[in-house]
């Protein structure tokens, strides 16, 4: 049985009852049965129906945003901005996805050619719970403007949105068997990337659930697309505005309880400021107003999961106990972790070397450009990177350097419908969104003409 739980009342919000083989069946059938049409649709027709999911979406906001909340914990404002920026990627590819995927015209010495761009089919997304309609709708806006159809397997605790998701675009006319969802848990799912009529998987999730997809598309020689963990590093030079730096800082790490890919979850100091940096974020940490997910002031929430505060309550621990210093929280009741500051931190420490996932960060300092990053670089992962100067040609000079997938200045890490967002290392490899993203998932094919 599929379980949904309220993480911060503890109260059950909905049961399901899995999937067996011919439910499952009946999916992709359907899946199969609906992209045989679906491709052949004109862009005017895809986007008239994407836009109107658009206003859906903005309709319905508050039944949306309350589902996020009931059965993830995300703080009610933070839910209602993750359906607005879902509505944002259906208008941005209901106004691109023909310009990017118009033929490129290439010249050779044939009398015409080209490369189009196909779709290519059912595309499998195996999605998370932390952003569970963000994370289903950057991939499947353009999956489908692109002409393939989707089949979501959600995480378990969040099948009502799941479930939710697929009410939305029934409701804004999309063909039956366009957007399905799968419900299955997580050991059911390696049969449906092997079956045939899957024919590609994208994933959002940790390390290890990104090397199980990945090998088992590979294996059924299918096209893949991870999205894994990161631990994003906050840098701050000597030259930057320390005020808003902070500012940037605290929403980087700790916006949906710090349960995110790309929160900034390393803080880098140059050595010069960071004794003033460290007070001021611990002043700005202290009025984050921590308590019930549905009221509108709440900014920390609790975890989705009892065991996720557990986890994080021991990476903490373990840190301190290789000798971090704790500079401002670090207790935990049942989900709810409290937003903590360890400093002295090394790189062989949970909260350098591994994902945090939740309201902690470590601190370290350093005195060099090239200590930073050296230290940026020390890790595993690779999603993204904030630097925080005044200075634009150090970061121009810097940015090569730097392994990751992405680099803000004065900004934190976020996605954008407009802009490619991925990884490197094991935060996992191809594109989301932009022009990029929406290429991911079609046959890219030359015609030649002679």
């Amino acid at each position: 049985m599929l379980v949904s739980k309220n993480p911060y009342t503890g109260q059950e919000i909905g049961r399901y009852t899995p999937m067996d083989q011919s439910a499952i069946d009946a999916v992709l059938d359907k899946a199969t049965e609906a992209f045989s049409s679906w491709r052949q649709t004109t862009f005017a027709k895809r986007s008239s129906l994407m836009l109107r999911l658009a206003e859906d979406l903005n309709d319905n906001v508050k039944e949306y945003a309350e589902m996020i909340t009931q059965e993830m914990g995300k703080p009610i404002a933070q839910s209602r901005a993750e359906i607005e920026k879902c509505a944002w990627v259906c208008e941005y590819y209901a106004e691109n996805a023909e310009e990017q995927l118009d033929a490129d015209v290439v010249a050779t010495e044939a009398d015409e050619s080209y490369v189009q761009f196909d779709p290519i089919g059912p595309v499998l997304a195996i999605m998370p719970w932390n952003f569970p309609f963000w994370q289903v709708m950057r991939f499947a806006a353009p999956a489908l403007m692109a002409g393939n159809v989707a089949v979501l397997k959600h995480a378990s605790n969040v099948m009502g949105c799941s479930l939710l998701l697929e009410k939305a675009f029934k409701n804004a006319g999309f063909p039956a068997g366009c957007f399905q969802s799968l419900l299955v848990g997580s050991k059911e799912i390696d049969p449906v990337i092997r079956d045939p009529r899957i024919k590609a998987v994208t994933l959002t999730g940790s390390t290890g659930a990104g090397q199980a997809v990945a090998a088992t598309a590979g294996h059924e020689i299918k096209k893949s697309v991870l999205e894994l963990g990161g631990s994003n590093a906050l840098v701050v030079f000597e030259d930057a505005d320390l005020d808003a730096a902070v500012k940037t800082c605290v929403q980087a790490r700790f916006q949906n309880t710090g349960q995110s890919c790309i929160a900034g979850k390393r803080l880098l100091l140059h050595q010069r400021i960071a004794d003033p940096f460290l007070e001021k974020l611990r002043d700005r940490v202290r009025k984050l107003r921590s308590g019930d997910p549905m009221q509108e002031d709440t900014f920390i929430g609790v975890q989705a999961r009892e065991d996720l505060a557990e986890d994080l309550e021991k990476q903490v621990k373990k840190s301190l106990d290789q000798g971090a210093q704790l500079f401002y929280g670090g207790k935990r009741r049942g989900a709810y972790h409290e937003p903590t500051i360890l400093t002295q931190v090394t790189v062989d420490m949970p909260v350098f070397k591994e994902e945090t996932f939740g309201p902690a960060i470590g601190v370290m300092t350093f005195e060099e450009d090239q200590q930073a990053v050296d230290l940026i670089n020390a890790t595993q992962f690779g999603l993204g990177v904030s630097l925080f100067t005044k200075d634009k040609n150090r970061a121009r000079r810097l940015i090569p350097l730097i392994e990751d997938g992405a680099v803000f200045v004065n900004e934190l890490v976020q996605s954008d419908p407009r802009l490619p967002f991925g990884g490197t290392k094991k935060s996992g490899y191809g594109r989301e969104l932009s022009y990029f993203g929406i290429r991911e998932f079609v046959n890219i094919k030359t015609v030649y003409f002679k």
